[in-house]
């Protein structure tokens, strides 16, 4: 019976979580540092950080985890697979250098225009005149993106030139040589994929689509997401297929050519243009909340699927294809500028429905809000409109204070 090793601490891990205690072969889940919706009889939360790397190690080492899984990308791009491997340690992620994929957009869009895969015009800048003469000559909307990790929040797309000059103005007063890429901005329908990256072999998940902002409609601040829901029956398997071949294939191919082979968990996001599918972001770990709605669908065994692509043994995977899978995020009141602290959070939920806990804290043996978003509530059913229905009639009726987008797979209902 394996012994496994989560690190991260929000629901995405707590889906890791859950489907590896679900596996036969698995006796006991470790999360680091988890939280406290996550503890059960055989899941146990561990007061390290993420970007605690020889910590990590130490405690790998004593407690003789036979797997580790890295949910979160600041500590992949701290090198945490790096110090493992070094040590002997299994464990399923990119290296450093692999993950500088999420770690610099730069980096992604050079790559990309070296490979010649299909992305966003773009140009990359390192000081604030010479972007802001730039942006002057450019018609709006513009994609601005900060360089480096940014959780989900480092993207701004600005209407005009006078947004476009705030954006600069504020980022290079913070850093004088930030690196900021500017981008065409794209037309088209949004999705994700996910692809498991193993010794010679490649598994691609169900497609996810996520809604960044925090209102419904697609209105207010960027978020590191509030709902998902897959698959995405609007979006055919043509063009899914032309997606992989064209943009998650070659890239893996570039990543090779390079020097830096991925393996790990890459998440290509997509959005299908009038030309065809476009890159619009790699990032190297599984998404949130995407992770929520897809990982459910896996009815193969999660540690024998990761056991093998690290081995590089043939995986044979079944997903389920009756059902439409939707998450809705609850989160606290102010986020994404100033979350409030203490707002009780829902503990348990009806069946059909599953929870996943993030920035929560216990309180007198109630879990209330500490931090951002705090928690996924998921349904499935055969379609997104009953499935929808399934989610939303639990929500709606619950007493709290927190927010929730009442909108998740609309685009699918042509809203």
């Amino acid at each position: 019976m394996a012994r496994v090793l989560v690190i991260g601490n929000g629901a995405r891990e707590h889906i890791f979580a859950q489907q590896l205690i679900n596996s036969p072969m698995v006796e006991h889940v470790f999360v680091a540092p988890g939280n406290p919706g996550m503890l059960t009889d055989n899941i146990t939360t561990i007061d390290i950080a993420v970007d605690a790397i020889s910590d990590l190690v130490l405690f790998a080492q004593k407690n003789q985890i036979d797997l580790t899984l890295v949910g979160m990308e600041n500590s992949l791009v701290a090198g945490v697979v790096d110090a493992f491997n070094h040590a002997g340690l299994k464990i399923f992620g990119p290296t450093r250098a692999a993950a500088m994929l999420e770690g610099s957009k730069a980096f992604t869009k050079n790559l990309l225009a070296k490979y010649q895969i299909p992305t966003a015009k773009y140009a990359i800048f390192t000081d604030y005149q010479t972007a802001k003469a730039y942006v002057n000559q450019q018609t709006f909307p513009l994609v601005l993106k900060l360089d480096g990790l940014a959780f989900g929040k480092g993207v701004t797309i600005c209407q005009d030139l006078t947004t476009a000059e705030r954006f600069l103005k504020n980022a290079y007063a913070i850093k004088k040589d930030v690196q900021i890429v500017i981008e065409e901005f794209l037309v088209g329908e949004e999705f994700s994929i996910f692809t498991f990256v193993g010794k010679n072999q490649i598994i691609t998940t169900p497609i996810a689509q996520d809604h960044k902002r925090l209102l419904d409609g697609d209105k207010g601040p960027n978020t590191g997401g509030m709902g998902a829901y897959s698959p995405v029956p609007h979006i055919n398997s043509m063009v899914v297929e032309t997606a992989i071949e064209t943009l998650v294939k070659p890239t893996i191919a570039a990543m090779i050519a390079e020097g830096t082979p991925f393996r790990g968990i890459l998440y290509t996001g997509v959005i299908l243009t009038d030309s065809g599918p476009k890159v619009i972001e790699y990032n190297v770990r599984f998404g949130d909340p995407e992770a929520q709605v897809v990982l459910p669908q896996l009815k193969s065994d999660f540690y024998q699927l990761l056991e093998n692509l690290v081995a590089g043994v043939p995986v044979d995977i079944r997903w389920q294809t009756e059902d439409i899978y939707l998450g809705v995020v609850l989160a606290a009141p102010g986020y994404p500028v100033k979350p409030e602290s203490g707002h009780l959070v829902p503990m348990t939920v009806p069946k059909p429905l599953n929870i996943d806990f993030a920035s929560v804290k216990m309180l007198n043996g109630e879990l209330q809000t500490a931090g951002g978003r705090v928690a996924t509530i998921v349904g499935h059913a055969k379609s997104v409109f009953e499935t929808q229905q399934v989610v939303y009639n639990y929500l709606d009726k619950l007493d709290i204070s927190l927010q929730y987008r009442h909108d998740i797979g609309a685009k699918a209902l042509g809203k």
